[in-house]
């Protein structure tokens, strides 16, 4: 690989478009983004059951874990990792990204590819442990208006369903992307904002493929094309669009899907961080009451009822979804009560397997 191959992370907040962009990235010649578990999200809680990771018994437990995260993804991978591979790769690299790296190493050589790229926002929180192991990645900045952000969430299985609590993470999420680019400057990081993304396709491309230090090619604008985007778009309903062209439509959902009390909260805030984002904040939103903890508490509950009602209803990978999130609470469980003790063995409750249509 030469100094441009280095992998290319998308960080922000999820509902942003990330979708879009992991499918536009994937369809240029030299990088492959599949699909991610998420596995610095779901991992670092546990990672001190692994001890000192340069011990090879850690390392080992370590990337067991993260192969039995792939091997529950909610969108299969198309190309099996082989863990002593990944053991091998993981010895010279150090922390838990190391181990991620030589797994999406795995996918890259797999594909054929150049460099890889990881499209899971929640590497927002661990940019200088990918930059430790990988100092020449890019990492691109996702950002999208928090309100459709929001409206967005209220329908989807993935983060807070409740307006007040998205917001509250969107916020906290672009300012820790926004520290990186200070820290780390442009030439590491690259704002994109969604809206300029979708309303000019060409440019903003252009512009991201020269950061990335690549040359525009004809499929990225064709992305809904590939077989990889058809695919997404079957598994679950907040995926159809991958299958669907670029479009504007998506610009201004919040204006529908939240009600006005919503919206002022959502503005109330991020205020200060969307309005140094160019987005339009309501004066309105500085005396708007902030909820009581019990009401966010009893609407996120229903809220999510009904998000799991209709998954269970219109997702191919519903079941997958359920397997994943009971693995990820079994690895919760083991370290905790493996606290001050030798770490737990054993194997995760199995669940009973279920054909899907992919």
């Amino acid at each position: 690989m030469t100094d441009q191959d280095g992998p290319i992370l998308i960080i922000g907040t999820e509902r942003s478009g990330s979708n879009l962009l992991r499918l536009i990235l994937n369809a240029h010649s030299r990088i492959t983004v599949p699909h991610p578990p998420h596995f610095m999200r779901f991992l670092t809680p546990v990672a001190g059951s692994y001890g000192d990771l340069s011990d090879p018994a850690g390392r080992a437990r370590a990337v067991g874990d993260a192969l039995g995260l792939l091997r529950r993804h909610i969108h299969p991978w198309q190309h099996p990792v082989a863990s002593d591979r990944v053991l091998a790769a993981a010895t010279a690299a150090p922390g838990l990204f190391g181990i991620v790296a030589a797994i999406y190493e795995e996918q890259r050589i797999a594909t054929g590819k150049a460099r890889w790229g990881c499209k899971s926002t929640f590497m927002v929180d661990h940019v200088a442990e990918v930059l430790a192991v990988h100092p020449d990645a890019r990492f691109v900045w996702l950002v999208r208006d928090p309100c459709d952000v929001a409206s967005s969430a209220k329908h989807a299985v993935f983060g807070p369903s409740h307006p007040y609590r998205m917001a509250q993470l969107w916020r906290a999420q672009q300012e820790r992307a926004q520290a990186a680019l200070e820290d780390y400057g442009s030439e590491v990081v690259h704002l994109l904002r969604y809206e300029d993304l979708v309303s000019r396709t060409p440019e903003e491309v252009g512009q991201l493929c020269a950061f990335l230090g690549e040359r525009p090619e004809p499929a990225m604008f064709e992305h809904h094309k590939s077989a990889d985007a058809r695919r997404t778009a079957r598994l679950a309903k907040a995926w159809q669009q991958a299958g669907r062209p670029v479009a504007t439509d998506r610009i201004g959902t919040g204006r529908q899907g939240l009600t006005h009390s919503e919206r002022l909260l959502v503005d109330k805030v991020t205020g200060p961080m969307k309005r140094s984002l160019g987005y339009a904040v309501d004066p309105a939103a500085r005396t708007e009451p902030d909820p009581s903890p019990l009401a966010v508490t009893v609407r996120s509950a229903w809220l999510r009822a009904r998000i799991e009602w209709n998954s269970l209803r219109e997702d191919a990978n519903h079941h997958a979804r359920v397997r994943r999130d009971v693995y990820v609470r079994w690895l919760r469980l083991r370290t905790a009560l493996g606290r001050g003790r030798a770490p737990l063995t054993g194997t995760a409750p199995r669940l009973p397997a279920r054909r899907t249509a992919l």
